[in-house]
């Protein structure tokens, strides 16, 4: 019964973050807003609804390590096996500002994440925890992303690929009910979800972050694999960059940040090594993109590197849940 709660209520949240995602677009071409404007904040934040409904919900429950690890596991998913499996179809090429302004931002934000979370390290408390104040740093970093984000759109420079969108045209009473229709989706499918993760995690005796880390990571993000994967048989393989630094930025400054304001999250549960691969994966992003001669390329070579570093990671978790 839990894994029908927990297929269940994915489906839910990936359905509603699409409906919300068209119907809030819909109402705002309406009104005449830039689809510069749609693609940087509906859309941005629709294609990360289903981590923030989960991390959301298990911050109010008190299921922090789900919360955390929700976050923590889907940026290692979406650096190591989306960047991974799209330069296995075709080799990912990124821009100039990509590799020395944004992704360098996904490294900025796994230290920030770290450095929030080791209060044991670094004040010898008795237990990690991201508090309130910590959460409202990683709203303050999401608002100077933000910032920056617009400015270089305003500015004519490169314009990150996660940002692009089509707008479906629709009714305004269409919209309207999609909208409605799909946050209720969201929020429905965001607790039957969290249930049945909890559930899973009592059932099989491990800790909720390993579930967070694992199950839950890749579920969230497997709609981002999928069209990165599609990208790339198109012969855009780029779009996966973008996905992935939007994404990621997304998950460390704003959705642990909101969740953290919400509730305070005990990180105890997740290890350094979980967060030492966070920052290891940016890192070896950057190192594949900025090798030289190859134009920043990650090559189908680097791309196998990834994906292989994704498994021994997800196999170590499993042995020593």
């Amino acid at each position: 019964m839990s894994y029908l709660l927990l297929i269940i209520g994915l489906g839910l949240i990936l359905l509603g973050a699409n409906y919300l995602t068209d119907g809030a677009s819909a109402i705002a071409r309406r009104f005449n807003i830039s689809d510069l404007v749609i693609g940087l904040t509906i859309v941005a934040f629709g294609t990360s609804a289903p981590e923030l409904v989960i991390s959301l919900l298990s911050a109010i429950r008190g299921s922090s390590g789900l919360a955390i690890g929700n976050v923590v596991g889907s940026n290692i998913f979406n650096i190591l096996m989306i960047v991974g499996c799209t330069a296995l179809v075709m080799p990912v090429s990124m821009g100039r500002s990509t590799l020395s302004k944004e992704i360098p931002l996904v490294i900025l934000s796994s230290l920030v994440l770290w450095f929030c979370s080791a209060d044991m390290l670094i004040d010898g408390a008795s237990e990690n925890v991201i508090s309130r104040a910590d959460g409202l740093i990683l709203l303050a970093f999401f608002l100077i992303f933000m910032r920056y984000t617009f400015s270089i759109a305003h500015n004519g420079n490169e314009q990150p690929s996660a940002v692009q969108t089509a707008v479906k045209p629709m009714k305004l009473w269409v919209a309207i009910a999609a909208t409605i229709g799909g946050l209720a989706g969201l929020l429905l499918g965001g607790q039957w979800f969290v249930d049945g993760a909890s559930a899973i995690a009592a059932s099989l005796g491990v800790n909720e972050s390993v579930i967070g880390l694992t199950i839950v990571a890749a579920g969230t993000s497997l709609p981002e694999l999928a069209t990165s994967i599609v990208a790339a048989i198109k012969k855009n393989p780029d779009i996966a960059i973008g996905n992935v630094v939007g994404s990621s930025l997304f998950n460390v400054f704003f959705i642990l940040g909101a969740s953290a304001t919400v509730s305070p999250l005990k990180a105890g549960s997740i290890s350094a090594i979980d967060f030492g691969m966070l920052i290891g994966a940016s890192i070896l992003l950057y190192i594949f993109g900025a090798a030289f001669g190859r134009g920043r390329t990650v090559t189908r070579p680097e791309g196998a590197v990834m994906v292989l570093c994704f498994i021994g990671y997800t196999v170590w978790l499993i042995m020593h849940a």
